[in-house]
């Protein structure tokens, strides 16, 4: 049964957070992940300084199944089925030693499955005391006085045929950005937080809603009352790239990128369940993680009363919305991904300084029986003053522009930003604000000396132009006496 409870599909990362659960269970302020490279007989190491367990206690935590997941729990109980600390473990190694210190006391008993292979009976062998040579391992926490130490040896699910101690190594990193996520509100915003560190290392918070970045728009926060237990709901959309310094903007991808970080975010008890996912939900069929809607993340905390009702598995790595819950969560979501797809869409401008007038567009969508047609508007200033000014090259001009409506490159733009995982930058994007300036001065020369508009007129109209509506402080700038000499300079 335990070599059949090894496949429950585990990931060292996931199974390494089911041993904090009890951690945490145990009132732990720190827990300390140690990775020993030593070939086949590396190990891995968790040692907290919780309550601690006493014998009956330990006992009754190293069998299978001891609790029943019908049971009441604590409301701050992470666990439920009574195997978190046994599927886990096996699932990465054939030796499972667990000790703790209770009363000043040291209990300590192991599982060893070679040794349940090669008994000749149908007995559950449990073993007292660590493995013969590893009595040392626990020194760390005869150290401390008080806590629990979880010990992994024989990770033949880990090091397996060619893995090297670089693979050991990229191992911890994985690790360290799982439990960054899953952990990351016990990790900041706690009293007192939670000190998770792996080889000495602190383990940093990891927020999936940017809260604190003044672009993110928040929803007010949501309850909704179920027979199991009230949900509650804050929707977010992050701040488009435009907004953020290249740091924040590798940071907040998260560990598998920023398409394939969208969507809900479930947790219990403040414990992340699951990052990034629709929940099955959508009109008609499913909907699917695109592109568009790469910015939308919404939080959703249910109670562990309702695991029953929201189909919560063993690994804590699976979650389904109740039926009466899903039309609510449906609608939430389609207003999320809505404004979400409109924010990518503007590139994270989509209004000007003046909230009331709409930002004239260099670019227009037009629907018709043949399909969308992408095209320049003519009625921009920027193209509307050459077009004014061509004379007998505005055949040609439009001819132009006719031409390079035709030839916008939207499936390699497609697949440069999908495969890519980024957005193509535009607006100006990335440049100096001395060449965005040169650009703007060419229009507010054309707006003054040309059209006869005033300064303060111009500068308005500017203000409504994409892309200077993003530069605002660049367009008070502009100086109110313009030269009549550099008018010549429009040509150039």
């Amino acid at each position: 049964m335990i070599e059949a409870l090894r496949g429950l599909g585990y990931s060292t990362a996931t199974a390494l957070a089911d041993i904090i659960d009890n951690s945490i269970s145990a009132r732990a302020k720190s827990v300390f992940l140690q990775f020993a490279w030593a070939g086949d007989d590396s190990r891995i190491v968790i040692l907290d300084d919780g309550d601690g367990l006493d014998a009956a206690e330990l006992d009754a935590a190293m069998r299978l199944g001891e609790r029943s997941p019908l049971d009441h729990r604590a409301a701050n109980d992470l666990g439920r089925f009574g195997l978190g600390l046994k599927t886990a473990s096996f699932s990465q190694c054939r030796s499972l030693t667990v000790a703790s210190i209770r009363d000043g006391k040291l209990n300590c008993l192991r599982w060893d499955l070679d040794i349940l292979a090669a008994s000749t009976d149908s007995g559950w062998h449990l073993l007292e005391g660590p493995a013969p040579g590893s009595e040392h391992l626990l020194q760390p926490l005869l150290t401390a006085g008080a806590g629990t130490l979880v010990l992994w040896e024989k990770l033949d699910r880990i090091v397996t045929r060619g893995f090297s101690q670089q693979n050991f190594l990229d191992l911890m990193d994985e690790v360290e950005r799982h439990l960054s996520m899953v952990f990351h509100r016990y990790l900041d915003g706690a009293q007192p937080p939670l000190r998770l560190s792996i080889n000495g290392s602190a383990v940093p918070a990891w927020d999936p809603f940017l809260k604190d970045h003044p672009a993110t728009w928040a929803s007010p926060t949501e309850k909704i009352r179920c027979p199991a237990g009230s949900v509650e709901v804050q929707c977010y959309v992050l701040p488009h790239r435009d907004h953020l310094t290249s740091q924040q903007e590798q940071e907040k991808a998260g560990p598998h990128g920023w398409t394939a970080q969208q969507g809900f975010y479930v947790y219990r008890n403040r414990r992340l369940l699951l990052a990034g996912s629709w929940l099955g939900l959508g009109q008609g069929r499913s909907w699917t993680k695109e592109e568009a809607h790469r910015l939308a993340r919404i939080r959703l905390d249910i109670p562990n009363s309702a695991d029953a009702d929201w189909k919560i598995d063993i690994r804590k790595s699976t979650a389904s919305p109740p039926v009466g819950l899903r039309s609510k969560l449906t609608r939430l979501a389609e207003e999320t991904r809505a404004r979400a797809r409109k924010v990518f869409a503007h590139r994270g401008q989509p209004v000007s300084v003046d909230r009331s007038r709409p930002v004239m567009q260099a670019w227009k969508a037009e629907h018709s029986s043949c399909g969308l047609r992408y095209k320049i508007d003519h009625d921009h200033p920027a193209v509307r003053a050459v077009l004014e000014e061509a004379g007998g090259l505005s055949a040609r001009i439009r001819a132009m522009l006719r031409v390079i409506e035709e030839t916008v490159p939207v499936q390699r733009i497609w697949l440069d930003t999908t495969e890519g995982r980024e957005t193509p930058r535009t607006g100006f994007s990335g440049e100096p604000p001395a060449e965005v300036r040169s650009v703007l001065m060419v229009m507010y020369k054309n707006l003054v000396l040309r059209k006869g508009i005033s300064p303060a007129l111009a500068r308005e109209q500017l203000l409504l132009t994409e892309p200077f509506h993003s530069y605002p402080d660049l367009v008070a700038a502009l100086p109110n006496n313009v030269s009549p000499g550099e008018q010549d300079d429009i040509c150039n």
